[in-house]
């Protein structure tokens, strides 16, 4: 071989530095882009041919097609039941019944709202779910910032103490500690140290869930603008979630 065409030692390596040198300029770019909600990257890191994928709904998405949506590899749903203190989703009854006549492992949410008491709030999810939740899913209690929330974030004192008092008041209902839905943000400021034995889901819809929360979870909501065939709704989106590999569906159901 002619030596003329042999990369010299020297040469090799200032290749190899430009090279790594674009890698990071290249990464650090999707990472900020991410950072910024400009594009989302966690369809990258989530095997869902072979993952427990899930979905949550709310009257957005109007009729639902249960038996299409598990036909999409869905396998499980958290439907939305209520919302304060007086506000019940126009379609959960529906959905409710809809998800069990289809066989598709189900359990209903609260959105909480940190301007009604806890004690209010947690009646009107059991009034509007009713008393038996066997071979439900755990309830769930979204807690996360809406309005003007993030800018004018609420004392944690307030929010952990209403927390706790329909945290309370639903598994006195059913036997069961909720289900907890929050943002690692959220999750920080006002349930870290206080509720770590419940059960966590945990939304980061724009960078991967490892990157920015450390604690045990169980399901990760990955992203907010999944499309899916069976719903008619104004909103063409449908949020979608993932199980730990490391924990079992099973852990979610109510005996």
């Amino acid at each position: 071989m002619n030596n003329n065409m042999k990369i010299s030692p020297k040469r090799f390596l200032i290749i190899f530095a430009v090279l790594a040198a674009v890698t990071a300029i290249l990464f650090f770019s999707v990472f900020l882009l991410a950072k910024q909600k400009k594009i989302f990257i966690n369809k990258w890191f989530v095997n869902e041919k072979n993952s427990t994928i899930g979905v949550d709904v709310s009257s957005y998405q109007a009729n639902i097609d249960m038996t299409q949506l598990k036909k999409q590899n869905i396998q499980f749903i958290y439907i939305k039941a209520t919302e304060g203190s007086n506000t019940q989703d126009d379609r959960f009854a529906e959905n409710w019944e809809n998800a069990q006549r289809a066989e598709l492992l189900s359990g209903a949410y609260h959105f909480f709202s940190y301007d009604s008491e806890g004690k209010k709030q947690a009646e009107n999810f059991i009034n509007t779910v009713g008393g038996d939740l066997t071979g439900r899913l755990l309830p769930a209690v979204d807690l996360e910032y809406y309005g003007d929330k993030e800018q004018n974030p609420p004392e944690r004192e307030d929010v952990v103490r209403e927390l706790k008092i329909y945290l309370e008041m639903i598994e006195k209902e059913y036997g069961v500690k909720p289900l907890i839905y929050t943002r690692p943000d959220v999750y920080e400021k006002y349930l870290k140290g206080e509720f770590d034995e419940y059960k966590k889901w945990i939304s980061s819809l724009y960078t991967p869930l490892s990157w920015n929360y450390d604690d045990d979870w169980y399901i990760w909501q990955y992203l907010n603008k999944g499309k899916l065939e069976g719903y008619t709704g104004g909103e063409k989106y449908i949020d979608l979630n993932i199980l730990n590999k490391d924990k079992q569906l099973e852990d979610l159901r109510i005996w």
